[in-house]
């Protein structure tokens, strides 16, 4: 099934909200992020892709998610600060958000993306083409200098 985010409507971390059709034109890495994971590292890897590649179009979008072992209890100002002096973040870091049971958007619309379903846990990443329609799933622990995660980037910034 193909899924397209252009209509989705997201709230910023201002508490706006936006569509994410403004990003047309761009490759996107959808992440639910948290600050006690596990995973929390990849906040790392994620500035570096950005860094990497957002000159030919590429941007990661962050949406805190308290749903998986409360790892996400900050406010959206507790967390931004968090994210840039611990990781050097500078990619958009949108409202919190529900990524599993009654999830808020993007997630209502992202967890139908095959294989569907809720999001497993923290970290996990959705590649959205310049088209807005989404290109591939990649699980939380797939640590954003992967390989596979990388090439699927360059061939969709490439597209």
């Amino acid at each position: 099934m193909q899924v397209n985010v252009t209509d989705i409507l997201v709230e910023t971390s201002t508490g706006s909200e936006t569509k994410l059709g403004q990003y047309l034109g761009k490759v996107l890495l959808i992440v639910n992020v948290a600050s006690k994971c596990g995973n929390t590292p990849q906040y790392k890897g994620l500035q570096m892709l950005q860094d990497k590649y957002k000159d030919r179009g590429f941007l990661v979008l962050g949406f805190p998610c308290n749903d998986f072992g409360a790892q996400e209890p900050g406010t959206i100002d507790e967390i931004k600060e968090f994210c840039s002096l611990t990781y050097g973040v500078n990619f958009e870091i949108f409202a919190k958000v529900h990524a599993k049971g009654e999830t808020t958007e993007p997630y209502t619309t992202l967890k139908a993306v095959d294989p569907s379903g809720d999001v497993s846990w923290n970290f996990e990443k959705f590649l959205v083409g310049k088209d807005g329609n989404v290109i591939a799933r990649f699980q939380p622990g797939t640590d954003p200098s992967n390989e596979e995660l990388v090439a699927a980037i360059e061939v969709a910034l490439d597209f």
